[in-house]
Formats: C-alpha cells, sequence, structure tokens
C-alpha cells in the first residue's frame, strides 16, 4: 500500500469550520455561518491569494511565487514537528472526533468511550507505577537460553512490541486472490540505517542521544549497568543497520518478493528458529514471502553471535518505548524527549486529550469511524468527489492512448487495468467487529496491549481466507489517500474531501488542481515505477514488453536525476530513486488532472477571475496544497527516510509541463525553467 503522505499545508484561512477554544482548553468546531456557506472558504476562488509571495517570481520558485507569504507569516505549532494542510485539516478532524468521545465517554457501556476516558486517566496510571508491565518484563528476564529466544520474540510481536524482524498477513503479490505471510528485516531503534552509520555530525549527535535515550530508560526502570547495557544495544544495532537494505533497494516489488519454505529460510538463515517464530505468532506456515533475504540473513546469524543480555534488552527498551505513553509520566517525557524532540525537533509533546483521541481511533477504528462520517461525511461530497474520480480515470485512459512510447500491444493491458480500478471513497461499505476485543475502565495499559493482541489476531485469522477487498488501510477521519496495486484500487477518506483540496464552492480549477490531482497521483500509482509492475488484477507481473520496460527506464531515470540534484538542508539532498514513486505519481496525476479539468470545460475558454487565467488558477491550487513548513530535525529525518519530497520540490514538478510554461511565461535562466527537450514526459 502506497499512502499520500502527509507533505502539504495552507494557512488557517484554509479551515473550512471556525475553532472556539472552551474552558477546558479543548477546541469545538464552530459552525460556519450562511454568508460563508455560500462562497468558497479559501479566498474569493478557493485559493489563499494573500499567502502568495509577491516578490516571488514563478519561474524562479513556483512554490514561494504561491506560497511565500504563508510561509512568511505561520508559525509551526509547538507540538508538531512541520505544518501543513493536512495538519489543518488533521486538527479540524481530531477535535470533530473529539466531539463524539466525549459523548461516549458518558455512556458506561461503551467501548469507545471507556477506551478514550482510560487512556486521559492519569491519576491511576501513576498510581499504578510500573505493575502493569511487569508480568512482561518478568517474561522476558525469565529467558534463560537462545533457544526460547524466538517464540518470546514471538510474543513481543503479537504485544506490539518491535522485533528484529518484521512479519504479518497480507496479498500475496503473485496470486492477489490469497493471503501469504510477509518478512521483512526490522530491529532499529532509530528511523534509518543512516542514523547509524552516517558520519554527518547532526546524524551523529542523534545516535548519542539514542544512546543516552536507553539508558535513562534503563535508569529509570531500575536496571543496573545501564551505561554499559546501552552501549551494546547501540552495538547491536548499529550491526544490523550495516545488514539492512536500503529503502530504496526495499521499495523494489520484484526484488523484495522471494517466496520460499520455511525450511529452505531456516537453512538460509540458522541463526533464528524461524518455525518456532511463526508458531508463536500464530501463522505455523510451510512457505512465506522474504523481502530482504540477504538482510535477514545477515541478522539471524547476528542474532546467533550475539548474548542473549543484549537481546532481552532490546526487547525491554522496545517494551518501554511502545507502551510509554500508558506508563508513569517520567517514561512517557523520556520517550518523547528523544523520538519528539531529537528526532522531529518537535519542542512540546501533543496535550493529553489530542493523543487520546489518536490512540482511541487507532484502537478500535471502525466503532468511531461510523460514527464520523454519520456526522461529519455528507453524501453529496461523495457524489461529486466519484464523478471527478471518474473524469480523472477517463483522462488518464486518454493519456495513455496518446503515448508514444509504448506499445500497441501494452496499451491495450493498460487500458484494461483503468477499467478495472476500484475507487473508494469517503469511507467503507463494512466495518470490523470488536465484539472479541476487551476494554476496561481505568485500565490504559491492559486496553493497549489487548487492542495490539487484537489487531494481531486480526491480521493473522486472515489466512487462508478471501481477501478483505472491503477493508480499508486508511480511517475515514484521516486527511491522506492511497493506492493499493494488489486491489488495483484507489481510497479518498472523507477527512481529505475538505478544502483546500476540494470544495464544491470553488473555482473547478482550484478544484481539480487540488483534488483532482490527488486523485490523479493514487491512480498514477498504478502506473509508477513499482505500481506499473502489478497488472489488471494487481498480479505482480510482467506485463509490458521489454521495449516498453525500457523506454519507461529511461524517462524516469530523467526523473530521478532532476531530483537528485535537489538539497533542501546543506548536505541532505533529496533522494530521486526513493521519491521516484511519489514524483512519477505527480508528474502524471497532475497531468491527467488538466486534462479533465479542460475537457469538464465542454470546450469553452475558463473565465478570468481575479486576473488569473483557469490554467494559472489550477496550477496554483497544486501548489496550494503542498505549502508545509519543516523544523530542521524533521526535514532531515523526511529526506533519509519519506518516500515523499519536501513540499517545495512536489510544487516544482510543474516545470516539466507545457501548459505551465504558457500559463505563467517564465523567463529563460530563471531556475525552474528547463528547455523543452529537457523536460521529463512520462504519462
Amino acid at each position: 500500500m502506497r499512502p499520500l503522505r502527509l507533505i502539504a499545508v495552507v494557512s488557517t484561512l484554509a479551515i473550512g469550520t471556525a475553532l472556539a477554544t472552551v474552558a477546558t482548553g479543548k477546541p469545538q468546531v464552530a459552525a460556519p455561518t450562511a454568508a460563508a456557506a455560500s462562497k468558497p472558504q479559501i479566498g474569493s476562488y478557493g485559493f489563499d491569494a494573500a499567502g502568495m509571495g509577491t516578490d516571488v517570481a514563478p519561474g524562479d520558485d513556483f512554490f514561494g511565487y504561491a506560497n511565500g507569504g504563508w510561509l512568511n507569516t505561520t508559525a509551526i505549532p509547538a507540538d508538531k514537528p512541520s505544518y501543513s494542510a493536512f495538519d489543518v485539516l488533521q486538527d479540524v478532524s481530531q477535535q470533530r472526533t473529539l466531539g463524539l468521545l466525549e459523548e461516549a465517554a458518558k455512556d458506561p457501556q461503551s467501548k469507545i468511550g471507556k477506551a478514550y476516558a482510560a487512556y486521559l486517566d492519569t491519576k491511576t496510571i501513576e498510581a499504578k507505577g510500573l505493575a502493569p508491565i511487569m508480568p512482561w518484563l518478568a517474561q522476558i528476564k525469565a529467558l534463560k537460553s537462545k533457544a526460547g529466544y524466538a517464540a518470546l520474540a514471538a510474543q513481543a510481536d503479537k504485544n506490539g512490541v518491535g522485533v528484529p524482524f518484521g512479519s504479518g498477513v497480507g496479498t500475496d503479490s503473485k496470486q492477489p486472490d490469497t493471503y501469504t505471510v510477509n518478512v521483512r528485516q526490522g530491529g532499529l531503534g532509530m528511523p534509518d540505517r543512516d542514523y547509524y552509520l552516517s558520519s554527518d555530525a547532526k546524524l551523529v549527535e542523534a545516535r548519542t542521544a539514542y544512546q543516552a535515550h536507553i539508558a535513562k530508560i534503563m535508569t529509570l526502570a531500575g536496571e543496573p549497568n545501564a551505561e554499559a547495557r546501552a552501549k551494546a544495544l547501540v552495538d547491536f544495532e548499529t550491526e544490523i543497520a550495516k545488514a539492512h537494505w536500503t529503502r530504496i533497494e526495499s521499495r523494489d516489488a520484484d526484488k523484495t518478493y522471494n517466496k520460499m519454505r520455511v525450511a529452505d529460510l531456516q537453512t538460509m538463515a540458522p541463526g533464528f528458529d524461524f518455525a518456532a517464530y511463526f508458531a508463536g505468532v500464530g501463522t505455523p506456515v510451510d512457505t512465506v514471502v522474504v523481502g530482504q533475504p540477504t538482510a535477514i540473513a545477515k541478522m539471524a546469524a547476528l542474532i546467533a553471535a550475539t548474548p542473549l543480555e543484549v537481546l532481552k534488552d532490546q526487547l525491554i527498551i522496545r517494551s518501554f518505548d511502545s507502551f510509554a505513553d500508558v506508563l508513569p509520566e517520567r517514561f512517557d517525557a523520556a520517550n518523547f524527549a528523544f523520538s519528539g524532540t531529537v528526532l522531529r525537533g518537535t519542542p512540546e509533546q501533543q496535550v493529553r486529550w489530542k493523543r487520546a483521541v489518536n490512540w482511541t481511533s487507532a484502537a478500535v477504528t471502525d466503532e468511531v469511524s461510523k460514527i464520523y462520517v454519520a456526522r461529519y461525511f455528507p453524501p453529496e461530497t461523495k457524489a461529486a468527489v466519484d464523478q471527478l474520480v471518474k473524469n480523472v480515470l477517463a483522462a488518464m485512459d486518454a493519456r495513455i492512448e496518446k503515448l508514444e512510447w509504448m506499445s500497441a500491444e501494452t496499451k491495450v493491458k493498460a487500458h484494461a487495468k483503468v477499467a478495472a480500478f476500484t475507487p473508494r471513497i469517503g469511507y467503507p461499505d463494512k466495518w470490523r467487529d470488536y465484539s472479541a476485543l476487551t476494554i476496561r475502565a481505568g485500565d490504559a495499559f491492559g486496553n493497549k496491549l489487548r487492542a495490539n493482541q487484537w489487531a494481531h489476531s486480526y491480521n493473522t485469522a486472515k489466512l487462508g481466507k478471501p481477501i478483505y477487498r472491503w477493508e480499508w488501510g486508511l480511517a475515514p477521519m484521516t486527511v491522506n489517500a492511497q493506492a493499493n496495486p494488489t486491489l488495483v484500487a484507489i481510497t479518498f477518506p472523507a477527512a481529505i474531501l475538505q478544502p483546500p483540496f476540494f470544495d464544491p464552492k470553488a473555482d473547478p480549477a482550484v478544484n481539480y488542481g487540488g483534488i483532482g490531482a490527488v486523485i490523479g497521483h493514487e491512480i498514477s500509482h498504478h502506473f509508477d515505477d513499482q505500481g506499473s509492475k502489478y497488472d489488471a488484477t494487481g498480479k505482480l507481473t510482467q506485463w509490458w514488453t521489454d521495449a516498453d520496460i525500457a523506454a519507461f527506464k529511461a524517462r524516469t531515470g530523467q526523473l530521478v536525476a532532476q531530483y537528485d540534484a535537489y538539497e533542501p538542508l546543506p548536505g541532505f539532498k533529496v533522494k530521486g530513486g526513493l521519491t521516484l514513486g511519489e514524483n512519477t505519481a505527480d508528474l502524471a496525476g497532475l497531468s491527467a488532472a488538466y486534462d479533465a479539468y479542460h475537457v469538464s470545460l465542454g470546450g469553452k475558454d475558463a473565465p478570468v477571475i481575479d486576473g488569473t487565467t483557469g490554467d494559472q488558477r489550477f496550477y496554483l491550487g497544486w501548489a496550494q496544497v503542498w505549502r508545509r513548513k519543516h523544523r530542521e530535525a524533521d526535514l532531515r529525518n523526511r529526506l533519509l527516510t519519506d518516500p515523499h519530497a519536501p513540499g517545495p520540490q512536489r510544487a516544482w514538478i510543474v516545470r516539466n509541463l507545457d501548459p505551465w510554461y504558457a500559463a505563467f511565461a517564465p523567463k529563460d535562466g530563471q531556475a525552474l525553467v528547463l528547455k523543452p527537450e529537457s523536460r521529463v514526459r512520462i504519462w
């Protein structure tokens, strides 16, 4: 699954509903006035013209031209690592959900109400101290030999505690009507191998802070020899990092599909008892799909060579990190000091009610979702977006037919894939059953543990069953979108279908440049460098001719080179290979949305509004949704780990599009200007 990550922003002018603060410090939604409801929620036509950079030429920096004023006047909230339109809308979604949960908390029989109230009850959490986690810690400490490590790691996995090997049940990419068990590399406490291996001063600082964090948690937990144990654990994870595939290597759908018998996996990686592990997690299968075989083999050897006490310490630290929010405040604060402040640059922890909303929404997602959509997602929005999806799909289909580099043979199959798409808008048509999940009042730790175990059991129970085609990877309350290659599906949750992405009162050009391009982006993921490997049935297979593949790679190689040249932070460039899928989807999606917009005009010229043409408004709508401000640590983190380029570079994709040049007349020599023969043209 490839979600559209949170990489966009507008000013608070983009909020469709006003926020009021009550005595509790919790915001409430104020209904828009009748006058406000009769016009776009942003500006005069759906774009925040007041937030433009009047001193920036579009040909030098289209992001700054569209958003410079906003950048200069917007402060990142103290509890956020960055600030974007996604964040603005997520705040609205969060406080709407707050209202629903506070209503539910008044009902002693409400599962979501009890979950929310227990998470908020920090007095009880403090009073219990470490008692809730002690039985699990005792189980870890009781392990006396390596022979039982695999079974213990399996129990940790079920509890929601990170282990060296990530596993789970998912769709078999080469048999998309069946589920399989996937095994991938894991075992790092920091976001990426570069945090362990790079000599960059900032990453060295983070590495030092990580070791100090481990020592502090050990000390808070009353463990002896904290400093030495912390060093040993960091040394172990550094060796794991050396074994890891890079993120660019790990996004290759072909190279990461390695189906093998468990017996053969055991022969390849003899240092870890995989059969015992799979039995322990509830997936005692004969075959699995291994993501990074060489890394898995090296990691198994490391486990065999590493002292048992270090392996146990890793489980202890992961346990405290996983459950810090439902343990005494000293653990919660220590966890945030590293994961929030060191890694992301965030000065302040979110207030408790926000985290209570987030956790409850994640733990019993569908119980919250069905109430949310009933109250906040009107049927007319679903119908309007459904039509937009059809229009952009038709535009993508037409673009395929016009490709000069793709063979007629492959075009037939590409058209079939477009026809096979399943658009999913607003919310799923079926909800998950949480009757087996026990939620108790005053038991925040137990609720989180049981919710993790329920989610694990729910996942493993899919083995041997038909694919849950109705199931979404995103909640309706989530401001995001998603493409699923094995389901040939595109998903747009309710919460993203608001301004600046979509406003029925806005000029169509802005809507097509906003949600239309997002729709095109998700459609295009099925035709990016990895999504294009899946056919109309969702099967990972070669359905292109060799010549088509070669022509495609020549074009995507140009896009990699273009993005490799961008350096948002000194010493940290955009990784063109890591961001290729998203950049391809931006390029193709924006192109398809542009075509769909012009078809929607029915042969008529777009009106001029406030001195802007339709094409100008279309591209301004695109740049507006990618507004974002980062803290330095967060931007560094994203450049190392995020498959999306930062907001400015996403907006700059326009430099490859001929209509953008016609709309804004950039001058030769300006930074974004490319000669026609140098513009990347793929879909």
